[in-house]
Formats: structure tokens, C-alpha cells, sequence
């Protein structure tokens, strides 16, 4: 980081099932459930979080990547939350229009994409907008199947729950 912020925005998508930047403190916490791993300082909802049953497996984690966390506490990247089925509607539109499945992480990505897109041609703003697609989703047609048949449900991680899970962080000097 040369200290120098170029002409650029860059936006984090978390679903609302796990909101680590969105809902987490920035605090020392472990890696893994057990409390094995060196503490690492990032944005949690407490390594004895229990993720919900979504279907975007790869994002049901209870921090975020360091560095991820550090350029959002540095405020030079923003992050937002996303319920999943304005997700995956995302996902089955990018799947119509460009033929690609998608898995339902990145369908992340290209729901905030869209609202991006949407707000430019409303406002008459012209924008490059980029994309972080990390997989297809064909092993995830059986998440696609319950988004389309109406049975997937949208979830966001009750406060109360987030609060258990932080009571369980380590308890590190500051001194």
C-alpha cells in the first residue's frame, strides 16, 4: 500500500448468515473452533460461532482473512451483507445472460455487481465493474434446485447469537 488511494472502490460481500466484517469486532481470536491455531487478529464472530445451514459453504466461517480485515479497518475497502436469495437470484440471472453457473459464493459478488450497475444506469455514472469469480456451481445444483423451487430460506445470524459466540474470545493483554 503506497499510501496513495487510487480511483477505486472495492466491496467485500459476506452473506447475512455470517457477518464477520459487517457484525464482528476487529479482535484477537483463534483460526479454528478448537482454539489451537496462533490468535490472529481479524474481524469474528467468536471461534465457538455455529454457522447456519446456507448454501454458500466456502463463506460459513466465523473471521475473515487478516488482510481482508486490515484493509477494511484501514477503511480502503467496504463491505456489505447479503441475504441468499437475492443472492442466488443473481446468480441464476448471471447464469441466463453470460451462461455460466455459478457457485453461490461469488453469486455474492455479482448481486453487489448488479446493484452497482443498476445504481449507474440510474444515475447516468459510467463504471468499470469488476468481479472476484472464484468457482462454477456444478457441484452446487442441489442448492440451485432449493433456491428455484422456493425452499431456500433466507437467514441472518440473530444478534443474540453473535453476542454467545464473542463471549468465547480469548482475552489478550492490550499493555
Amino acid at each position: 500500500i503506497s499510501g496513495k488511494r487510487p480511483d477505486m472502490r472495492i466491496i467485500c460481500v459476506e452473506p447475512q448468515a455470517a457477518p464477520t466484517l459487517t457484525k464482528g469486532p476487529y479482535a484477537y481470536d483463534f483460526g479454528d473452533e478448537a482454539g489451537l491455531t496462533p490468535l490472529l487478529k481479524m474481524y469474528t464472530l467468536g471461534h465457538t460461532f455455529v454457522p447456519s445451514p446456507i448454501h454458500a459453504g466456502g463463506l460459513r466461517y466465523h473471521g475473515m482473512a487478516p488482510i481482508i480485515c486490515h484493509l477494511y479497518k484501514l477503511g480502503l475497502v467496504e463491505a456489505r451483507a447479503e441475504y441468499q436469495i437475492p443472492v442466488f437470484e443473481a446468480g441464476v440471472k448471471f447464469a441466463r445472460t453470460e451462461g455460466i453457473i455459478t457457485a453461490p459464493e461469488p453469486n455474492h459478488c455479482i448481486k453487489v455487481a448488479i446493484d452497482e450497475a443498476l445504481a449507474c444506469k440510474e444515475s447516468g455514472e459510467s463504471k468499470t465493474i469488476l468481479i472476484a469469480h472464484s468457482g462454477h456451481g456444478h457441484f452446487d445444483l442441489a442448492a440451485y434446485d432449493e433456491y428455484l423451487s422456493g425452499r431456500l430460506p433466507d437467514y441472518e445470524y440473530p444478534e443474540e447469537k453473535v453476542k454467545e459466540a464473542l463471549a468465547q474470545l480469548p482475552k489478550v493483554p492490550t499493555a
